[in-house]
């Protein structure tokens, strides 16, 4: 089943191969139909060319009889047709840099034909047609040519011949013509035809040597016995690899609770030992196959480097890395000095922060004083200008970021834009309205305050909420938005200089005198703990209502977190004062004839011999 695997694994890569050079067929078959067009629409500019030429030099030629004709007396025909020698050779001159001028502006969008060697090699690349041959066509033909010469046994390296005619070159085999140099290929190649053919000529014949050398039955045997060498290494080395892994599997299995004992964060079990046993295999599982892959990706290589049919697809193979890691040591080093300006740009900004910084801890310390300016506005100021800088540092470093000048980069940094001020929006406004609350000061951390209809002293005040702790202990969350829409009373801001006036109403009869009600009052008041005694307290009657009378005794308190202690503790002093003072409270109101009715003063604070008059009723005769 292993081996089953490795050789599935192996075939599935030279699929792979094989696919991506199916695809590169079918692209360079599309380049070549662009080719095709472009040579096409350049040869027909060619042939007219070569027709004037031709013209120009059968002139030329009769030119040449007829001053050979002349007689030496006969000077000034002589001089005649030597002008007109000297026009057709000028013209010969503009044609062929007018050629040249339409060749080297051709080079930069077309590509030629290659001619291919034995081991699908080029050999070198056909540009120009020649008579009915297109460059494709001539490329083909000399293909073939070469093929054929490597089955001829009595070729050798002398074989090769290069015949010289006029505008033209052959190379020749014995009779045949391997092929033609004419003087648009030497244009294309920016030398002489002369040149071009010698040329061409080694090329074909080191290629022919080469393909009868590597051909041969005993290289052939070598390279077949290396092959099988190659494949046998492989194969005991890709057992031997999965036998470790195996090995190493086993030794996790053995270490479970030994030395693997789970991961632990503090008290917490991040991973206990079974889970880190089966990560560990899967982790075993995946490098194993990684080496595998690896090793057999290494040896084909080797394989296809031993014969020169496949020789070229080692070159691809290796490419595949060699090419991406190339291609990014080169982009890091042409990125380097932007790197090094971003690093630049981060450490003075960094710079910049701490001393914004140093300065927001001494005006919070209040060792540097601003007028105007409080300490605990010196953190939020400090963050407002923190992220401006930040923002600003950004706006600098975004042209020296990889890719910033990217339609796609530019598109999704605005797309990120729009989803963060959208799907912030809320909060967006909560974290403004935390700013406000700051520098307006309405309350700090502790105070006693009633925002809406919740009381309760602050314990939180963050970007987004405003925390409150209410007198039952519930913790309640403001949104810093609803803070600012809502009115807010703070009892402790002036509580501990000019003290907090707390109050409470108490309705008594008219039949009770006011006088007394206000000793009975302010004596229940002084006698409340954390009560001052100065300021003194005062009574304030609030109404005069139709059965009662409305007493509101107001007393000075330093203390406004305690508040409900300090209310229930008046309110029962209240009770006992009224009561020792024979007062009654009655609620709503009561009528002043009283007869045979208990009073409702506690037992406590009436007399012992006290009890409750009878009913008296009178008749009239």
């Amino acid at each position: 089943m292993k081996s089953s695997r490795i050789l599935l694994a192996l075939f599935a890569i030279i699929f792979s191969v094989l696919t991506n050079f199916a695809q590169q067929d079918t692209i360079s078959s599309k380049n070549d139909s662009l080719n095709i067009v472009r040579l096409e629409n350049y040869n027909q500019k060619l042939l007219q060319i070569e027709k004037q030429r031709i013209a120009d030099s059968l002139k030329k030629t009769e030119l040449e009889a007829e001053i050979s004709k002349l007689k030496t007396t006969d000077n000034l025909k002589k001089e005649e047709l030597q002008a007109q020698l000297t026009a057709l050779s000028e013209k010969e001159t503009k044609r062929i840099e007018s050629k040249k001028a339409q060749i080297d502006s051709l080079k930069k969008t077309t590509k030629g034909f290659p001619v291919i060697g034995f081991f699908n090699d080029t050999l070198f690349v056909i540009y120009s047609k020649l008579g009915s041959f297109s460059p494709k066509e001539r490329a083909s033909f000399i293909s073939r040519k070469i093929d054929n010469l490597g089955d001829n046994y009595d070729f050798n390296s002398n074989s090769l011949k290069v015949v010289d005619s006029e505008n033209i070159s052959d190379i020749v085999f014995g009779e045949n013509i391997i092929m033609s140099v004419t003087e648009t290929d030497a244009l294309w190649n920016d030398t002489s035809i002369e040149k071009l053919a010698e040329n061409y000529r080694i090329k074909i014949n080191n290629t022919v040597i080469k393909y009868k050398e590597e051909t041969s039955y005993s290289t052939l045997a070598k390279k077949i016995g290396l092959a099988l060498l190659v494949i046998l290494v492989i194969v005991f080395l890709l057992i031997y690899i999965s036998k470790f892994f195996r090995w190493s599997a086993l030794k996790i299995l053995k270490q479970e609770d030994k030395r693997i004992k789970g991961i632990k964060l503090k008290d917490y079990t991040l991973y206990d030992a079974k889970r880190q046993v089966n990560a560990l295999l899967i982790l075993n599982k995946i490098l194993k196959w990684f080496v595998i892959l690896l090793a057999a990706y290494i040896t084909l290589p080797i394989l296809f480097g031993i014969f020169p049919w496949t020789e070229h697809f080692a070159d691809t193979l290796f490419g595949y890395i060699l090419n991406p890691i190339k291609y990014m040591l080169v982009s890091f080093w042409n990125y380097l000095p932007n790197l090094i300006t971003i690093i630049v740009i981060i450490i003075v900004f960094r710079y910049i922060l701490k001393g914004i910084h140093f300065l927001k801890d001494e005006i919070a310390k209040e060792n540097l004083k601003i007028d105007g300016f409080y300490p605990d506005w010196a953190a939020p100021t400090y963050q407002i200008i923190r992220i401006l800088v930040v923002a600003f540092m950004f706006v600098i470093l975004f042209p020296y970021l990889p890719g910033s000048d990217s339609p796609v980069f530019q598109g999704v940094s605005v797309f990120l834009g729009f989803l963060f001020t959208f799907g912030s929006a809320g909060s967006l406004s909560n974290i403004i309205a935390g700013l406000v609350l700051t520098y307006m000061r309405l309350f700090t951390i502790g105070d006693r305050v009633k925002i809406g209809e919740v009381t309760g002293d602050v314990i939180e005040r963050s970007s987004l909420v405003t925390r409150v702790r209410t007198n039952k202990n519930e913790i309640i969350s403001i949104p810093n938005s609803t803070v600012m829409n809502s009115h807010t009373i703070n009892y402790s801001s002036d509580a501990p200089a000019k003290g907090l006036i707390i109050h409470t109403t108490v309705t008594i009869g008219y039949d009770v005198p006011w006088k007394d009600m206000y000793a009975t009052l302010i004596d229940a008041a002084l006698r409340t703990e954390l009560v001052l005694k100065e300021p003194q307290p005062f009574v304030l009657q609030t109404s005069l209502e139709d059965f009662y009378v409305a007493y509101q005794i107001n007393a000075y308190v330093r203390e406004a977190n305690k508040q409900a202690k300090i209310y229930s503790d008046l309110h029962q002093n209240i009770q006992d004062v009224c009561n020792e003072r024979g007062i009654e409270i009655l609620s709503p109101h009561y009528r002043a004839a009283r007869d045979g009715n208990a009073t409702t003063i506690p037992s406590d604070y009436l007399p012992k011999d006290y009890e409750a008059p009878s009913f008296n009723v009178k008749t009239k005769k």
